[in-house]
């Protein structure tokens, strides 16, 4: 068949993937994302890559970024220490997996999955609609006018994707009834001795009364990571690379003191107080940690997941990935692995309908990439959502 030309909507973690892989494949991509910039809004800080994360990104990028990725990874403990809120310790969480365990910080992953691809990716470019043409190719129409045809449109553009709304209009996305505040605590000789060395784990919750809960995971470079840049990627700018730990505050949207609306226009140092406000009898040491919060850092988010749809009659000519079509809780924190794997197979099944030289080739290797994508996607967000309602008092996943 001939070269397709793939529309990717969306340049987070996983159109990037998606992108460095058909580029790698030598399929033309090409990326359209609604924000100005890769820093346009804040969107989170560490991520937690597991061995399916690892892979992935193994499999899509150029050997040097991938090697730069890991020399930029921090490696946590892998068991996970349960605090409740007077920091006793109730619980440590042994690991079952294959023992990869990386602490990454979102916008630095973001810029080594752009290397290298900045030409095929297009800023301020907000989807509204897709048209099928005669000739069976597919044309994506963008707010400001402007219109793109390609034979292939992937859905990346994340839990409020608008290519889901239109090609799955039954699929659901439902608030948790959670809500979160994601901060940054720099790590500094002072702010270290807040954190017990078990701390310095994969994640560490600390739970209190009415299922609020704090947690806390580290960001720790390896080594600096401009000599990393220098050693692998000279020229590439990855920022300034300095260790933190991400802490987030969470409780049930009733028990918050605000609206929303209110929490939304609440600036950095207003929402530390509320959550101080909310800590009352904690012991001082998390208070501590909280009033440590970087305050331009500080962002609040409503938790929402989506609904296990069953299968549906796969095409040719649109496809979905990540939260588009599996947003999650972050409870079982696969989410952003399960978006990574998602695209290095997406891009492993069109470089195998080219290999097999034709049109109905790339319709059934989409819907091989959907069954399977969709089981294993379906399967996080139900153990996502298990997690969160036992834990965090997350509200039980309605029927699909």
């Amino acid at each position: 068949m001939p070269r397709p030309h793939v529309i990717v909507i969306g340049a987070g973690l996983g159109g990037l993937c998606l992108a460095q892989g058909l580029r790698r494949n030598g399929v033309s991509v090409a990326v359209y994302e609604s924000d100005d910039s890769l820093t346009a809004r804040r969107q989170g800080y560490r991520i937690h890559i597991d061995g399916n994360g690892d892979r992935a990104l193994a499999r899509v990028l150029p050997g040097h970024l991938h090697e730069l990725f890991r020399a930029t990874a921090g490696r946590p403990r892998p068991s996970t220490p349960v605090y409740d809120h007077l920091l006793n310790r109730i619980a440590v969480i042994q690991p079952q997996d294959d023992g990869v365990h990386l602490a990454a910080d979102r916008l630095t992953l973001r810029r080594i999955l752009l290397a290298g691809i900045e030409d095929a990716v297009r800023f301020g470019k907000r989807f509204v609609g897709y048209k099928e043409e005669p000739d069976g190719r597919i044309t994506a129409s963008f707010a400001d006018g402007d219109e793109v045809t390609g034979d292939l449109l992937v859905a990346a553009d994340g839990i409020n994707s608008a290519v889901r709304r239109q090609y799955l209009p039954h699929a659901r996305v439902v608030d948790t009834g959670l809500r979160q505040l994601y901060g940054r605590v720099p790590l500094t000789a002072q702010t270290r001795e807040l954190f017990s060395d078990d701390m310095y784990a994969v994640f560490t919750p600390i739970t209190g009364p009415g299922k609020r809960f704090v947690g806390v995971a580290p960001v720790e470079h390896p080594e600096p990571v401009g000599k990393a840049v220098a050693r692998l990627a000279p020229g590439l700018d990855l920022g300034p690379g300095e260790d933190y730990m991400t802490c987030s505050f969470g409780a049930r949207a009733e028990l918050l003191p605000v609206d929303d609306e209110e929490l939304r226009a609440m600036p950095g140092a207003e929402l530390r107080a509320m959550t101080l406000g909310m800590l009352d009898g904690w012991h001082p040491r998390v208070r501590a940690i909280i009033e440590h919060w970087d305050v331009d850092s500080v962002f609040p988010i409503v938790l929402r997941t989506s609904v296990p749809i069953g299968r549906w009659p796969s095409r040719r000519d649109v496809t979905l990935l990540g939260d588009a079509v599996h947003a999650m809780s972050p409870a079982a924190g696969v989410g952003a692995n399960t978006a990574l794997r998602d695209a290095a197979a997406l891009a492993d099944a069109v470089a195998g309908a080219l290999a097999d030289g034709g049109g109905e080739a790339m319709a059934r290797a989409i819907d091989a990439y959907e069954e399977r994508m969709a089981d294993y996607g379906f399967d996080a967000v139900r153990v996502s959502a298990m997690n969160g309602h036992r834990m965090l008092g997350q509200d039980p996943l309605p029927a699909g």
